[in-house]
């Protein structure tokens, strides 16, 4: 039987601590275990928790009411670890929703003045949100790249997962967005939209939703976006208590599994991405996070490490979890890997 949501990888434990997960068994079998990090190239940080949405897949179960967020001194030091680690290419700035951290706008700013790429993980509605007027000049102004959520082109299935609202506040943000030159050729800017499904089922195919997405959001709406996203829902947290509550946890757990695929595991995201908490706590990948599973080296933080390259070679924790990664075409906080 799966392990519960919460127990899923072993959770507060060291990978050397923690007793062999179905997920490690099966790349052993596969030959491809143990699993390890190559070079660190992208830097995610998760600054805070709070959000003005509080959605059912949310796996880090942000809200209005959640206050944990990486302090000034914190954020200073994730400028000054990329400033030293010229090998990472992007700050991927997740949440919550990112844009309601007070030091934000000084942390992009000093990430953009270093040369690197910079990633915002944006729910759209955010824009809307009081003293937020701004945030798109902001966005296009200092070269943001927008990652936005919206799980489906349709009304009915968005608010399903997001709440009542949302989908209109979505299409005005997009339509914003683009009016500030997002998505369109000649202006640089990156607009992707992120797809996730709303059941207990894996994504579809990246390409030919994405050109659902093309036609429906084009004709509608007049929007237009740079790539579609496809993520596959991970059986932890609130949703993994969902699928509980419906008894279709165990289910989809053997969904995962039963689609195991191999190819996906050369390009999974912590073979070269390093997560960290909203507390500075170090990670293999942001669901490791949510589950408190540390890095190798149980309890390090941005202030116990200058150089990210110590990192290449470390063995990665894993957890029956991670098979929400490898199944079918992949997961990423780049799409579909395969």
């Amino acid at each position: 039987m799966p392990p519960g949501p919460e127990t899923a990888g072993g959770r507060d434990r060291s990978p050397d601590d923690r007793a062999p997960d179905a997920f490690a068994a099966r790349l052993e079998e596969a030959g491809l275990g143990p699993l390890r990090r190559t070079r660190v190239t992208t830097l995610q940080l998760n600054i805070g928790l709070r959000c003005n949405l509080a959605c059912h897949h949310c796996h880090v179960e942000s809200g209005p009411k959640r206050e944990e967020r990486l302090d000034r001194r914190g954020c200073e030091r994730i400028l000054e670890l990329l400033e030293r680690n010229p090998q990472v290419e992007s700050l991927d700035i997740t949440g919550g929703a990112p844009e309601m951290h007070p030091d934000f706008r000084d942390l992009v700013r000093g990430a953009r003045a270093l040369g690197r790429r910079v990633i915002d993980r944006c729910n759209l509605t955010i824009l809307f949100e009081p003293g937020q007027e701004d945030t798109d000049a902001f966005f296009a102004e200092q070269g943001v790249e927008i990652v936005a959520s919206l799980p489906c082109y349709s009304l009915e299935n968005v608010e399903a997962q997001r709440g009542r609202g949302v989908f209109d506040g979505s299409i005005r943000a997009l339509q914003r967005l683009n009016a500030r030159g997002y998505a369109r050729p000649e202006s640089g800017l990156v607009l992707d939209l992120v797809y996730n499904p709303v059941g207990a089922f894996l994504p579809p195919s990246q390409a030919s939703l994405e050109a659902d997405y093309r036609e429906k959001l084009q004709n509608e709406f007049g929007i237009v976006f740079d790539r579609l996203l496809t993520i596959t829902n991970m059986p932890i947290k609130r949703f993994a208590h969902e699928l509980q509550r419906e008894g279709e946890y165990e289910a989809y757990m053997a969904l995962l599994v039963n689609h195991f695929n191999p190819d996906n595991v050369e390009r999974l995201m912590c073979r070269n991405l390093v997560s960290v908490s909203h507390d500075g706590t170090l990670h293999d990948c942001d669901f490791n996070q949510a589950l408190e599973i540390p890095l190798h080296g149980s309890g390090r933080t941005i202030f116990d490490i200058d150089d990210l390259d110590e990192l290449a070679g470390g063995r990665i924790a894993t957890g029956d979890h991670c098979f929400g990664c490898t199944s079918g075409s992949g997961s990423s906080c780049g799409g579909a890997l395969s």
